[in-house]
Protein backbone atom coordinates (compact mmCIF):
# COMPACT_ATOMS: atom_id res chain seq x y z
CA UNK A 1 0.00 0.00 0.00
CA UNK A 2 0.87 3.44 -0.74
CA UNK A 3 0.19 6.64 1.44
CA UNK A 4 0.06 10.02 -0.45
CA UNK A 5 0.01 13.28 1.25
CA UNK A 6 -0.94 16.41 -0.12
CA UNK A 7 0.39 20.15 1.04
CA UNK A 8 0.87 23.43 -0.64
CA UNK A 9 -2.92 24.50 -1.48
CA UNK A 10 -4.12 27.81 -0.24
CA UNK A 11 -5.72 31.17 -1.21
CA UNK A 12 -3.90 32.70 -3.76
CA UNK A 13 -5.02 36.07 -6.09
CA UNK A 14 -4.89 35.08 -10.20
CA UNK A 15 -1.47 35.64 -11.45
CA UNK A 16 0.15 34.55 -8.11
CA UNK A 17 1.79 30.69 -7.62
CA UNK A 18 2.03 27.51 -5.47
CA UNK A 19 4.24 24.80 -5.01
CA UNK A 20 2.07 21.43 -4.70
CA UNK A 21 3.83 19.04 -2.82
CA UNK A 22 2.95 14.95 -2.51
CA UNK A 23 4.76 12.78 -0.01
CA UNK A 24 4.73 9.06 -0.62
CA UNK A 25 4.97 6.45 2.00
CA UNK A 26 7.39 4.53 0.41
CA UNK A 27 9.77 4.49 -2.63
CA UNK A 28 7.70 4.52 -5.54
CA UNK A 29 10.29 5.55 -8.05
CA UNK A 30 10.90 2.59 -10.36
CA UNK A 31 6.94 1.19 -10.09
CA UNK A 32 4.74 3.95 -10.50
CA UNK A 33 3.69 6.49 -12.34
CA UNK A 34 2.84 10.06 -10.31
CA UNK A 35 0.00 12.73 -11.40
CA UNK A 36 -1.83 15.33 -9.87
CA UNK A 37 -5.67 15.67 -11.00
CA UNK A 38 -8.04 18.02 -9.75
CA UNK A 39 -11.56 18.61 -9.03
CA UNK A 40 -13.45 21.94 -9.03
CA UNK A 41 -16.74 21.69 -7.73
CA UNK A 42 -19.70 20.30 -9.68
CA UNK A 43 -16.97 18.92 -11.95
CA UNK A 44 -15.32 15.70 -12.30
CA UNK A 45 -12.14 14.52 -11.48
CA UNK A 46 -9.11 15.57 -14.38
CA UNK A 47 -5.68 14.88 -14.93
CA UNK A 48 -3.88 17.52 -15.26
CA UNK A 49 -0.25 16.52 -15.41
CA UNK A 50 2.08 13.22 -14.82
CA UNK A 51 5.24 12.49 -14.60
CA UNK A 52 6.38 8.85 -15.65
CA UNK A 53 9.40 6.44 -13.53
CA UNK A 54 11.85 7.87 -16.04
CA UNK A 55 11.34 11.14 -15.85
CA UNK A 56 8.78 12.16 -18.62
CA UNK A 57 6.21 14.72 -18.09
CA UNK A 58 2.83 15.33 -19.70
CA UNK A 59 0.31 17.73 -18.70
CA UNK A 60 -3.01 18.92 -20.21
CA UNK A 61 -2.82 22.57 -22.81
CA UNK A 62 -5.23 24.52 -20.24
CA UNK A 63 -1.65 23.94 -17.58
CA UNK A 64 0.51 24.03 -20.23
CA UNK A 65 3.92 26.44 -19.66
CA UNK A 66 1.92 27.36 -16.21
CA UNK A 67 2.15 24.34 -14.51
CA UNK A 68 5.00 21.52 -14.13
CA UNK A 69 5.12 18.26 -12.79
CA UNK A 70 8.20 16.71 -10.62
CA UNK A 71 9.61 14.09 -8.81
CA UNK A 72 12.47 13.64 -6.37
CA UNK A 73 12.51 10.08 -6.27
CA UNK A 74 15.28 10.25 -2.83
CA UNK A 75 12.13 11.75 -1.39
CA UNK A 76 9.51 10.02 -2.71
CA UNK A 77 7.95 12.90 -3.62
CA UNK A 78 5.87 14.75 -6.59
CA UNK A 79 5.59 18.75 -7.11
CA UNK A 80 3.41 20.48 -9.28
CA UNK A 81 4.77 23.98 -9.78
CA UNK A 82 1.52 26.23 -10.57
CA UNK A 83 2.46 29.73 -11.58
CA UNK A 84 0.12 32.10 -13.34
CA UNK A 85 -2.77 30.80 -11.81
CA UNK A 86 -5.90 31.41 -12.92
CA UNK A 87 -9.58 31.54 -11.06
CA UNK A 88 -10.48 28.63 -13.50
CA UNK A 89 -8.17 26.25 -11.54
CA UNK A 90 -9.47 26.85 -8.55
CA UNK A 91 -9.96 22.80 -6.94
CA UNK A 92 -9.36 20.43 -5.01
CA UNK A 93 -5.69 18.67 -6.23
CA UNK A 94 -5.01 15.20 -5.72
CA UNK A 95 -1.56 13.11 -5.39
CA UNK A 96 -1.90 9.50 -7.66
CA UNK A 97 0.57 6.95 -7.96
CA UNK A 98 -0.15 4.52 -10.48
CA UNK A 99 1.06 0.87 -10.72
CA UNK A 100 2.91 0.80 -14.25
CA UNK A 101 2.33 -2.79 -14.75
CA UNK A 102 -0.52 -3.71 -11.87
CA UNK A 103 -2.83 -0.50 -13.30
CA UNK A 104 -5.44 -1.44 -10.54
CA UNK A 105 -2.73 -0.85 -8.07
CA UNK A 106 -3.93 2.92 -7.87
CA UNK A 107 -3.70 5.33 -5.10
CA UNK A 108 -4.89 8.83 -4.07
CA UNK A 109 -4.10 11.53 -1.31
CA UNK A 110 -6.75 13.56 0.65
CA UNK A 111 -6.44 15.90 -1.75
CA UNK A 112 -5.65 20.22 -0.96
CA UNK A 113 -7.45 22.96 -1.61
CA UNK A 114 -6.28 25.47 -4.27
CA UNK A 115 -8.67 28.92 -4.60
CA UNK A 116 -7.90 31.34 -6.79
CA UNK A 117 -9.49 34.36 -5.95
CA UNK A 118 -9.62 38.10 -6.56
Amino acid sequence: QVQLVESGGGLVQPGGSLRLSCAASRSISSTYTMSWYRQAPGKQRELVAAVTTSGTTNSVDSVKGRFTISRDNAKNTVYLQMNNLKPEDTAVYYCNAQHVVLRGLTYWGQGTQVTVSS
